[in-house]
Parts: C-alpha cells; sequence; structure tokens
C-alpha cells in the first residue's frame, strides 16, 4: 500500500503551455509560498514524489502518472478558477479518481474570492465531476478562498479520514 503523505493540486491549464495564462499560475504560487522560509506554508507536492511527464507523452502515460500521484496522497486541493468548469480532460479525471478510487477530500480553493460563505452559490464554477459527487454526497469538500492562510489551515486539518464536515 503506498503511504499517503502528498497534497495532489488540481488545475484548468486551458491547453497554453504559457502557466500565466491559466490556473498553472496559482500551483506555481503554492510552490512559491512553500519555498519561502519566512513563513508556515507547507506540504508535500505529490506532483514532485514521481517522475515528470513531458507535454508530449502519451495520454496513458500521463494518466499512470497522475494515478500515481493520486495513490499517495492525503487530500487534494483543487484550484477553481473562472474556467476550471470548462475542463472536460484531466480536471474531471483527477476528481473523479480522487474521489471514488481514494476517498481523497477536496480542498476547493477559489481564486477569484476572498471569502465563501455560501458555496452552493458557486456551483457554476464546479466541474460536473465535482459537482455530481457533491450532489451525490461522496464527496468530502472544504469551500475556501485562494488564499495562504486558509489554505495552510485547510492543508493541516483534511486528509483520507479528517473530512470536512
Amino acid at each position: 500500500m503506498a503511504y499517503k503523505n502528498g497534497t495532489y493540486i488540481a488545475f484548468h491549464a486551458d491547453d497554453t503551455p504559457d502557466p500565466t495564462e491559466s490556473d498553472m499560475k496559482y500551483y506555481n504560487i503554492m510552490k512559491m509560498w512553500k519555498v519561502r522560509e519566512d513563513n508556515d506554508f507547507y506540504f508535500i507536492n505529490s506532483h514532485e514524489k514521481t517522475g515528470s511527464v513531458r507535454d508530449d507523452s502519451k495520454k496513458e502515460t500521463l494518466r499512470r502518472s497522475l494515478v500515481e500521484r493520486l495513490n499517495n496522497s492525503k487530500n487534494m486541493v483543487l484550484i477553481i478558477g473562472e474556467t476550471t468548469w470548462q475542463d472536460t480532460d484531466w480536471v474531471p479525471f483527477e476528481i473523479a479518481y480522487a474521489i471514488d478510487h481514494c476517498s481523497l477530500p477536496i480542498i476547493a480553493a477559489y481564486t477569484m474570492y476572498s471569502c465563501i460563505l455560501a458555496p452552493n452559490l458557486l456551483n457554476n464554477l464546479w466541474p460536473k465531476a465535482l459537482a455530481d459527487r457533491i450532489t451525490n454526497h461522496t464527496a468530502h469538500v472544504i469551500h475556501i478562498p485562494f488564499k495562504k492562510e486558509p489554505l495552510a489551515d485547510a492543508l493541516s486539518q483534511f486528509r483520507i479520514g479528517s473530512y470536512p464536515l
């Protein structure tokens, strides 16, 4: 059995190699927060636990790598931006596998809000894979703004077996 200590981060890459034009920029922000020595933002990045996969890798090779990373994770951060709901490829796969096969709690981090008081009012931003699992009560999700302090707090609390209410 895999040692589940990583945080898997999912985001919509918007089919662009330029990280400044997609939600990849938020993933990179999380990595920057982690390496700064003057703060306590910490997580084990599941994407760094396995070999990298090139953009031109075959789809099945990429899928196997994502599955391995998810299997070694204790939680998932789903970065939700304005276009995340449009992803029909990897984000829905990652959500489905994380919930259906790994029972990972999802930390939904919204890039365009400073506080989240009524998550159901944001359901138009959810990928269908997430909306379906919230509706059928198979997803354990906490909804937070994409900010360092709420993310650090959620990462320290939510893992397999310790789900958001």
